[in-house]
């Protein structure tokens, strides 16, 4: 029975985070709660490789999963970027970039659970990589104007309802014996998020964006393929017109 447990913990542990998170940002500490969204990244990872190994996936977890990765990479990251960079802007506009991003979210964690998607790949920008380049992206508030940043929240909240296709590494497990090291993982990423959270946070902003990019850049290839297959399609139909008007 604890054992079955053990990856709902986990689903917890990721929850819980996405809640300090938010209290953090209340707190003005931008960079902790980024970094909090980090972990709880990491929670999610590992609790569905640990219910595999330990043969525990259930429905229920499936479903608290969900409702986890909704306040944490939905709700939590949205906070952050409101607190950091549209809290002084017009209501309207913060308030409505703000509200999309979780929604957005909401409508891919629905889509994720009720339709199957293609093998190895992701349909949309997984929620919890959208909610960590939203999370990080808030560090370069002073950088970034009020106009990007809501130009990339707007995109990153598209990316996750879109058709694009991202790859799927949750699949990739590990031995049931390597179990017991998970913890010590988790408590390690808090130790260094403690002591290097502006750095850190900043550090893993680069591959989170990467891995967004990726699938865009599948998109566009898919659609050049498809345009060149259909450019060679009306090309041969009219050959075979030419064709058959030359025979008359």
């Amino acid at each position: 029975m604890i054992t079955k447990s053990i990856p709902n913990m986990f689903t917890l542990g990721n929850l819980f985070l996405g809640m300090i998170a938010i209290l953090l940002a209340v707190d003005g500490k931008y960079s902790l709660a980024a970094i909090m969204v980090i972990v709880a990244m990491l929670l999610d990872g590992l609790d569905g490789r640990m219910a595999r190994a330990l043969n525990a996936q259930s429905e229920f977890g499936k479903e608290l999963d969900s409702l986890s990765d909704m306040i944490s990479f939905g709700v939590a990251p949205a906070v952050i970027m409101y607190m950091v960079a549209f809290h002084d802007a017009n209501s309207a506009l913060a308030w409505t970039v703000t509200a999309i991003f979780p929604m957005c979210g909401a409508l891919r964690l629905a889509r994720f659970n009720v339709r199957p998607g293609v093998p190895g790949y992701f349909t949309g920008l997984p929620i919890p990589a959208a909610g960590g380049v939203l999370a990080t992206l808030s560090l370069f508030h002073n950088n970034v104007s009020l106009l990007y940043m809501s130009i990339a929240m707007l995109l990153v909240s598209y990316l996750m309802v879109s058709s694009m296709r991202y790859p799927n590494f949750k699949k990739v497990g590990f031995p049931k014996k390597a179990i017991w090291i998970a913890p010590w993982v988790v408590i390690a990423a808090v130790v260094l998020a403690a002591k290097f959270p502006d750095q850190l946070s900043k550090l893993i902003f680069v591959p989170l964006v990467l891995y967004a990019l990726y699938g865009m850049k599948l998109n566009i290839r898919k659609l050049s393929r498809r345009r060149g297959r259909d450019r060679e399609r009306s090309n041969q139909e009219e050959q075979d017109d030419q064709y058959r008007h030359s025979q008359r």
